[in-house]
C-alpha cells in the first residue's frame, strides 16, 4: 500500500467518521488532536474524556470522546520540546483497512492537521509513502460528524 504525505481517516470508536491526516514517517507515535482532557476513573479502569476540533482551521464544531487509557508518557514533539502525554489505542481505519495503533492525546491547535499517523501506525498497515502525492487512497464518503447527538459545540 502506497499512502500520500496526506491522507483521509476515520476513528470510528471515537465518532470521528472523517478527520485529515498528516502522515509522518518523522513521529514513532501517533497523535490525536485534543483541546481539552479530563482523566477520570471508571471501576479499574483508567479513563480520558476529551474534546476534539475534527475539521481543519476551525474550532467551531467539537466532538466528546472517551477511550479507555492503556499508558502515559513523555513524548517529544518535532521541536525538541517534552510532553506528558495519555496515550489510547483504538482504531483507525484507512482505505478500507483498519489497524489499532497507539495514540498520543495533544493539543494540535496551532498546527494545520489534527491528526498524525506516525511509524507504528504505517507499520501496522505495511505502508509506505510517496512525498509527492496527497489523498492517494481517496476521500471517504459519510459525513464529517457522527449523528447531532454524539456533537457539542464547546
Amino acid at each position: 500500500m502506497t499512502l500520500g504525505w496526506r491522507e483521509w481517516i476515520a476513528l470510528p470508536e471515537l465518532g470521528l467518521t472523517r478527520v485529515k491526516a498528516k502522515v509522518d514517517t518523522g513521529a514513532r507515535t501517533s497523535a490525536l488532536h485534543a483541546f481539552w482532557l479530563e482523566p477520570y476513573r471508571k471501576g479499574d479502569s483508567q479513563r480520558v474524556r476529551f474534546g476534539v476540533h475534527p475539521l481543519q482551521r476551525t474550532t467551531a464544531d467539537a466532538v466528546t470522546c472517551d477511550a479507555q487509557v492503556c499508558d502515559r508518557r513523555k513524548v517529544r514533539d518535532s521541536g525538541g520540546h517534552s510532553e506528558t502525554r495519555w496515550v489510547i489505542v483504538t482504531e483507525v481505519t484507512l482505505a478500507g483497512r483498519v489497524i489499532h495503533p497507539e495514540i498520543t492525546l495533544t493539543n494540535r491547535d496551532s498546527m494545520l492537521f489534527r491528526f498524525l499517523l506516525g511509524r507504528t501506525a504505517l507499520a501496522q498497515l505495511g505502508a509506505q509513502v510517496d512525498p509527492a502525492r496527497s489523498y492517494v487512497t481517496g476521500r471517504p464518503r459519510h459525513p464529517v460528524h457522527p449523528p447531532e447527538s454524539s456533537v457539542s459545540s464547546l
